[in-house]
């Protein structure tokens, strides 16, 4: 953990396990986990109120694009938006095109999540 660098994230995510074990893992890792979405409106209000610095999005929520709500969030006007970072049980290569035309910094898979490929990620 890089002295000094108290992220606080957001996850957005449709799947309440998953939220509860990435908020286990980052906390334990030193990233402040500020809020829970499983939608993209709950994700704006909560960006909005909560004013993260980054923000965890699944690129599938349920019946939502994540790519949407990426885009959504990086839009916000009345606060600074939060970085975002893609996160999936699919494969990078499926999506690297939708990644790359997003608003988001890149993609974390679900199974190699932490604070150092978080920390990497924001630091290119």
């Amino acid at each position: 953990m890089l002295a000094g660098m108290s992220l606080r994230c957001l996850i957005v995510d449709d799947n309440a396990r998953f939220g509860d074990e990435a908020r286990g893992l980052l906390e334990q890792e030193g990233v402040s986990v500020v809020g829970f979405a499983t939608s993209g409106d709950e994700a704006v209000r909560l960006a909005k109120d909560l004013g993260p610095d980054l923000a965890l999005v699944d690129i599938s929520l349920g019946t939502e694009s994540g790519f949407d709500v990426a885009r959504r969030l990086a839009d916000i006007a009345d606060a600074a938006p939060p970085r975002i970072i893609f996160v999936s049980t699919y494969d990078e290569d499926e999506f690297s095109r939708l990644i790359e035309a997003s608003p988001a910094l890149g993609f974390i898979a679900k199974t190699e999540l932490s604070a150092e490929r978080i920390r990497v990620l924001l630091d290119r």
